[in-house]
């Protein structure tokens, strides 16, 4: 069984997925660019893998929109994305917060009709290995 460990950017809370990733999905709708406040969320999806808090549970937090299932749990210190529990049976985790290597690589663009214009036009922009000076 394969164990991914993650945490959030201040190291309050951490957290083991035990099991397999079903899914991998760059996500381009609203919800994920304000949930993420970048072009789009990466979180991959498990119905059988198993989440648990290894330290700093008290200080998940979560939000879920008014009307919708669409969730969101983070760190109350820090505001890093978590993983999410919220729909029965699906586990959430977003991409960015395990620390440890996944070699699925994403399936699909989801919500492409909602990408910004600036993320579409990203080909040829310099890449930089660090922070340019």
């Amino acid at each position: 069984m394969t164990i991914y460990s993650g945490s959030c950017l201040c190291g309050t809370v951490r957290f083991e997925v035990k099991g397999e990733f079903d899914s991998f999905y760059l996500c381009y709708c609203r919800r994920c660019q304000k949930d993420t406040g970048s072009a789009h969320g990466a979180n991959l999806f498990s119905q059988s893998a198993r989440l648990s808090w290894t330290s700093g549970v008290n200080a998940v937090a979560s939000f879920t929109l008014p009307g919708t299932r669409h969730s969101k749990c983070f760190c109350k210190h820090c505001g890093s994305a978590l993983p999410n529990t919220q729909v029965a049976g699906l586990l959430v985790v977003p991409a960015g917060s395990l620390d440890t290597e996944v070699s699925l690589l994403p399936a699909a663009r989801i919500f492409t009709c909602r990408q910004m214009n600036w993320s579409k036009k990203s080909d040829g922009v310099p890449v930089f290995k660090k922070m340019p000076v």
